[in-house]
């Protein structure tokens, strides 16, 4: 079912670029890879990127509801949202609603500051986890063993122009696959983790930042002392240094896929969420530090009890929202030049199931938000919820390639050319063609 209100990946608008945006946009491309001298766009743009990858299979049926589909509340019962009452979603247009737990995201959507793709996926059709992150990070057309993520290798490419820092930061306990690779990244464990350094970790990172990074260096000294004094004194302590080597991803499907849990009395609501996002948006919006972010948030495998309204996803969808809101804020007046992708590795079963969640299924919904961006609009070429259109009978049907979304944004955002796009940071990705307009 197509929809004149929404856009289909495969066509969306075309725009004519002004002028501005056209030398901006051509000097990017040259110099971010190596064809122009660095001196050439300084000082013209200074974009950043954060990458927010969901683990665990986002549904997005549920956070973004088609509730003009005629079949939608029969296959989703008590999971459905509605346009009126106990379960109602915040409009973003005639066909679909907003979850009411992201009131933030809405407020970005109408000041036209965030777009959804919906009916997206990756090339992935399994329902693994682990091969679906994998696909997801790496960038490849399938599952294939491979040691660097789309994102490190889009870094690779970029030389420094103008004040961009080729460095990458990569927020959590391990650099997760989007983020390893050739390209030199800060690794960054943000307190929420509960994580602690060892004596002799310390000692090794000390002499690491040291000789590699003075000013890393002193940062680490000074919130070591400040974590000492917390611990003797009960202060809060900041964000800690994580190793820089890759390691091996997740620990555990169980430990990566648990719920929420219930915030002991006295703390900070969201304190995951929130800290992981302000502590990325202290770095990307430092005036010399790095420009290009991957973080991710667990918990996103709603096989029982989902709560889509009031429950489990409904808090997990809070607490995305007061990321969302944390990282905007936190960056300033560089909020401006910003483009924030929020991707899982696939969606649910459009049937809920017996215990009143849902299954691994495939498309779903990601999300493309920052002050860069042409936002106010849902893009999809809409397929239907009828048993008929269902994908296996059991999901919603992938009508638009992740990829496409990415590479638009590579693309236009950072000004890396279609063909490196395609061929390098996307390895035989052309069939997946950018989607234009989505930057302002």
């Amino acid at each position: 079912m197509s929809r004149d209100t929404t856009m289909s990946l495969a066509c969306a608008e075309h725009q004519r670029l002004s002028r501005r945006q056209l030398l901006a946009g051509t000097g990017a491309s040259l110099a971010l890879w190596g064809l122009l001298p660095r001196s050439a766009i300084a000082g013209t743009r200074d974009p950043r990127l954060l990458a927010m990858v969901l683990r665990g299979g986002l549904d997005g049926l549920a956070m973004v509801a088609p509730v003009g589909d005629p079949d939608y509340p029969r296959l989703r019962k008590a999971l459905a949202l509605t346009t009126s009452g106990e379960g109602a979603g915040l409009p973003l247009d005639s066909f679909f609603v907003l979850n009411a737990s992201m009131p933030y995201l809405h407020g970005l959507y109408q000041k036209r500051e965030a777009l959804v793709v919906h009916a997206t996926a990756t090339p992935y059709r399994g329902r693994s986890h682990f091969d679906g992150q994998d696909v997801l990070e790496s960038g490849l057309g399938g599952v294939g063993r491979i040691d660097d993520g789309w994102l490190n290798r889009a870094i690779a490419g970029l030389a420094s122009a103008g004040r961009a820092n080729p460095k990458g930061l990569a927020m959590g306990a391990v650099v997760p696959l989007v983020m390893r690779g050739n390209a030199p990244v800060l690794s960054w464990i943000p307190n929420a983790y509960n994580i602690p350094l060892r004596d002799s970790t310390v000692a090794r990172l000390m002499d690491l930042y040291g000789q590699t990074d003075p000013k890393l260096a002193k940062a680490f000294a000074d919130g070591m002392a400040i974590n000492r004094l917390g611990a003797a004194g009960g202060m809060a302590a900041p964000a800690r240094p994580a190793a820089a080597a890759p390691a091996a991803q997740g620990d555990g499907m169980g430990a990566m896929m648990a719920p929420a849990q219930a915030q002991p009395a006295g703390a900070r609501p969201f304190r995951d969420f929130i800290e992981t996002a302000e502590t990325a948006a202290k770095f990307l919006a430092a005036a010399d530090g790095p420009r290009i972010g991957a973080l991710s948030y667990n918990g996103w495998d709603t096989h029982a009890n989902e709560g889509s309204i009031k429950g489990q996803l409904a808090n997990r969808l809070a607490g995305l929202d007061a990321a969302i809101k944390a990282f905007a804020e936190g960056m300033g007046p560089a909020w401006k030049d910003t483009a924030v992708l929020i991707v899982t590795e696939f969606g649910r079963t459009a049937h809920v199931n017996g215990t009143d969640g849902t299954d691994h299924g495939t498309a779903t919904c990601a999300l493309l938000l920052g002050g860069a961006v042409k936002g106010g609009r849902v893009l999809a070429d809409w397929p239907g919820l009828a048993d008929p259109k269902l994908h296996e009978g059991r999901d919603l049907k992938p009508t638009g390639d992740l990829r496409a979304l990415l590479k638009g944004v590579l693309r236009d955002h950072l000004g890396i050319p279609a063909g490196a796009l395609a061929q390098t940071v996307f390895p035989d990705s052309r069939g997946a063609a950018p989607v234009d307009g989505l930057l302002a």
